[in-house]
Formats: C-alpha cells, sequence, structure tokens
C-alpha cells in the first residue's frame, strides 16, 4: 500500500513538473508595446487614412515596391522591375513562395484583382487620382503574360510612377487576399503579406497584431526602410492609443509601454539621462508648415500673405518648438534631399516693419484671422501658439481655434479654413514634396498652392530624368514659392523615439512612422 501510494506521489510530481515546464513556455511569449497618440482611422489600405493608419496598417500589408532608407524605390513583393524604352510600360516579377496571411500564395492575379478593387471609386482610395488620368498619369491596362509577371501600362511616361506606388500614403500600393473584403464587397480586414497579421482592433483603446510565421522576408542582411528585412521577431504587437504626450511618457517610466514613437522635444533631455530608456533620433522629410487659404476672400491678397511670412521668425520657431534638434527650411524641398541645395536655403527674411507696411498697402484693417490648430501633434500646436503671437505683433487680429485631429483633418480635405498649422508625412521625392501641396483647389479642395505656371512646372519634373534638369525646375519653383506665399513652410520635422531598455533594434524612421520588425525584447 505504501509503494503505491509513493508510486501515485511521484506520478502527481512528474505531473506536476511537465505543467510547470510548460507554463514558461507559454509565458515566454514577447509582447512589444508602442504608444500611439491618437487610434487609427480604419483597417482598409490607404482609405479614410492618416499617419498612424499607416503606419499600423503597413505592418500588415506590402506593396511591389518600397522605399528604402536612402529614398530610392526598392522591390519588396516584386523580385525585379523593368521599365520600357518609350517609358509607358512597367513589367514586374513576382517573388516566388510569399504567402497571405490565410495560406494562400500570391500570384499576378491577386495584383490585377487589387487594382481593379483601388481603382473603383466606391473604394475612395487615397490615391486614385493619381492613376485615373486626373493626376498626372493613367493607367490604361494591367496585364498578367504568367502568374509570376505583371505589366502595367500607361497612356504616357511618368517618371514617378513606382514612387508614387511605393508611397504610404497610398499604402504602397498593399496586396491583400480576396478574402479580405466581405460576400457584399465591402471591406472586413486586411489579409496581407506582411510581418504581422491583424488581430484585433478594440477602438479607443488598442490594435493588437500577431507574427506571421510564413513571412517570405525578402532580405536576410538588414533593415532598408521598408524594402529590406523585416523579420518578426516578437509574437504580439500592440499599439496602445494614449493621446496625452506626458501620459504616454509616464507609461514608458512605468514600464507600461515599451516603446513611445514620438516623444515631445522638450522631453528629449530627460529621457537621455535615464540608464532604463533608449533614445533614437532622425531627421525626416516631414513638412511642418502653416497653410493659408488662398481663395479666402482677405487672404487671396498676396501682400498680405507676404506680410504674414515677414511677421514669422521661423529660425526662433523651429529652435522653440524642437528644442534645437531642427533647423527651420522655408523650401519645400526636405533639408535631406540632395536636391535642396544654396538655393533652397533662400528664405522669408523676418522683418516686422515690413510686415506692417505690407499689411498698409493691402488694406487690411484688422479683420480677424482664425488659424486652426490640434493638441495631437506636440510641435504643431506649440507652433500655432508662436505664430499667433507674432502676428498679432504686427497688427494682425490672430485667433486660435483647437480642434480634435479628425475634425481639422477634414477641415483641411474641404479646404475649409483661413489658417492652419498643419504636419504633412514624408515624401522622399521632391516632386512629390510640391505634389502633396499643389494642385487645382476645384477638383482637390485640400490642395493649398493652385497656380496653373507652377503646376506645369512641376509636371516636368515628374517627366525630366536629368538631375540637372530636375534641379532647374525645382529652383524655380522655390522662388515661385516665396514670391506667392501660398502657404509658409517652417521647418521639417524630426523624430525622437524613446523605449525601454530591453527593446533591441528599434529605431526611429526617416518616414515619421515606428516599425516593429527586426525588434526584440531582451529577457
Amino acid at each position: 500500500m505504501m509503494k503505491l501510494k509513493a508510486k501515485l506521489l511521484l506520478a502527481g510530481c512528474a505531473s506536476a513538473l511537465l505543467a510547470v515546464s510548460a507554463f514558461p513556455a507559454f509565458a515566454q511569449q514577447s509582447l512589444l508595446r508602442i504608444a500611439l497618440n491618437a487610434d487609427i482611422r480604419g483597417t482598409n489600405p490607404g482609405v479614410n487614412r492618416d499617419d498612424n493608419t499607416d503606419a499600423v496598417v503597413l505592418h500588415v500589408v506590402e506593396g511591389l515596391v518600397a522605399y528604402g532608407e536612402n529614398a530610392s524605390i526598392q522591390p519588396l513583393l516584386a523580385e525585379s522591375y523593368a521599365i520600357s524604352e518609350d517609358g509607358r510600360s512597367y513589367t514586374f516579377k513576382l517573388r516566388k513562395g510569399v504567402k497571405f496571411h490565410n495560406g494562400a500564395e500570391l500570384t499576378a492575379e491577386d495584383v490585377v484583382w487589387n487594382w481593379k478593387r483601388y481603382t473603383d471609386p466606391k473604394t475612395e482610395w487615397r490615391c486614385l487620382s493619381e492613376f485615373d488620368g486626373r493626376g498626372r498619369s493613367q493607367v490604361e491596362a494591367v496585364e498578367t503574360p504568367d502568374p509570376q509577371t505583371v505589366v502595367f501600362r500607361l497612356t504616357k511616361p511618368d517618371a514617378l510612377f513606382l514612387a508614387t506606388l511605393a508611397r504610404t500614403d497610398c499604402a504602397m500600393t498593399g496586396i491583400v487576399h480576396k478574402d479580405s473584403v466581405k460576400a457584399d464587397g465591402t471591406w472586413d480586414k486586411p489579409i496581407g503579406t506582411g510581418p504581422f497579421k491583424l488581430k484585433e482592433w478594440r477602438r479607443g483603446e488598442f490594435v493588437k497584431l500577431s507574427k506571421f510565421d510564413s513571412y517570405a522576408n525578402r532580405s536576410e542582411s538588414k533593415p532598408d526602410g521598408y524594402s529590406g528585412s523585416k523579420r518578426p521577431l516578437v509574437d504580439e504587437v500592440r499599439f496602445l492609443v494614449i493621446p496625452d504626450n506626458a501620459a504616454a511618457k509616464a507609461a514608458l517610466l512605468r514600464g507600461d509601454v515599451d516603446v513611445v514613437p514620438d516623444i515631445a522635444n522638450a522631453d528629449v533631455k530627460e529621457i537621455k539621462g535615464n540608464a532604463n530608456l533608449g533614445l533614437s533620433i532622425a531627421q525626416n522629410m516631414g513638412l511642418s508648415t502653416l497653410l493659408i487659404q488662398t481663395r479666402d476672400p482677405l487672404l487671396s491678397s498676396v501682400k498680405l500673405r507676404q506680410a504674414i511670412a515677414a511677421a514669422l521668425d521661423t529660425p526662433q520657431i523651429a529652435q522653440a518648438v524642437t528644442e534645437g534638434l531642427a533647423k527651420h527650411n522655408n523650401s519645400i524641398v526636405p533639408l535631406s534631399s540632395s536636391y535642396h541645395t544654396a538655393a533652397h536655403d533662400q528664405g522669408y527674411k523676418y522683418d516686422p516693419e515690413v510686415a506692417k507696411k505690407l499689411l498698409q498697402e493691402a488694406g487690411y484693417k484688422g479683420e480677424p484671422v482664425t488659424i486652426l490648430t490640434n493638441k495631437r501633434y506636440p510641435q504643431t500646436f506649440a507652433s500655432s501658439v508662436i505664430i499667433q503671437a507674432m502676428l498679432q505683433a504686427v497688427g494682425i487680429n490672430a485667433n486660435l481655434e483647437v480642434l480634435e485631429w479628425g475634425t481639422q483633418l477634414d477641415r483641411y480635405n474641404k479646404g475649409n479654413y483661413q489658417m492652419m498649422a498643419f504636419p504633412y508625412s514624408a515624401r522622399l521625392d521632391p516632386s512629390l514634396s510640391f505634389e502633396s501641396v499643389m494642385g487645382p483647389k476645384d477638383k482637390q479642395p485640400r490642395k493649398v498652392w493652385d497656380s496653373p505656371e507652377a503646376q506645369a512646372l512641376l509636371e516636368k519634373s515628374m517627366i525630366a530624368s536629368k538631375t540637372d534638369e530636375r534641379q532647374k525646375i525645382f529652383d524655380e519653383l522655390h522662388g515661385r514659392f516665396l514670391t506667392e506665399v501660398p502657404f509658409v513652410m517652417l521647418y521639417n520635422g524630426v523624430e525622437a523615439s524613446a523605449f525601454r531598455k530591453n527593446v533591441q533594434g528599434y529605431t526611429a524612421s526617416v518616414l515619421s512612422k515606428p516599425r516593429a520588425w527586426e525588434v526584440r525584447i531582451a529577457n
């Protein structure tokens, strides 16, 4: 009897040991927690989007091509691409072995199906106007000679066709599986090819992604923007919605989040002095601006807009808002661009007396001017406060109106404002930086600079292939921009990301978006 009890006891201990040994395997599931300053707007790539939405969705979906860290266009789902001599045909060879999150293999037919969906006006794709003839090019046919080949045929040459396909605000023209839409054609959820799968979206709280074990990594060498090595090295990524910057920093200090990708510049010094935290800073190509509605009855006056520019000490604004981390830039061509030459260092001259004189010449009589702003982006709000004070100092009756970010974005898209402090996400080619703000307002109300002469120059830059020819165009556009003042360029953004010291491999992005691939959580 005693021997039987002993055997039962040993058996029980063995079972307990097995249970205990199995538990650590579950406990060791790695979780990377990244703070978001606002919830995403949706999961449909390039539809109802903003910068946070793009950042999350681009962990799930991928396109044929993507931007590398040096702003060059690299193949992603494509193994290679070739351009015809007349510049009207682009042939993509797809990589073999790429799988969607549901296990289906990527084929050329999937690319065609996605293109038809994107170009259906009912989809409301952000970048439809770039390819349907309203913009600089039109895709007249998409062909599939074989399951691994896709050919796009354009009505005319477009030197920026690939760059536009790769744009993050276009969601990289991401390829999803047909099962991403419901039987009635409405959107369900993205079934992509990216390193992570969408697991759960709890509105206003978090977005949860899980590791895609069958991810077909393009390169095992090193991360390179959105195109290099993108291995998912954690089991789960959780984007936590923490709208308040101070609350996000506090959560980081407590260890409740692992990464805050956009800490306030004022907190950089404190983060540097904390032994438990790491810091990564990148100069990005985003545009921080003061937009001016040139169709407003008051602000249609060029002299009044020139007075606004003369009233603003943009070096001081950049210094104060970024804590000295960024230099001012009055050119639409970003400072880090190879096309930003000495000509683009020429900017507005801060001169309050000249501003007052221009106001008199414009016939300004103290009419109120409203500047829209938001508190989602601390630097944007800070710049608007300084701008208001500088405008008031020369006699402009400037008032601030603080809006929720989504409301301000809707006002921007409709062109419904007098002035607004507004940040643009990075565009890695100068033509695309100009294109983000230029265009006919009748067709695209969100456009800010509506000048037929300037638009004609922009079109030339999108066809010209020689560097020196494009440089001359960008230089002339900059001169026109300073004279016409369709809006005021302040500075290019700075991305300061803070993270816990056990986070390995996280770096701030020149595209100003958090990236969870190639990131580990150390034990």
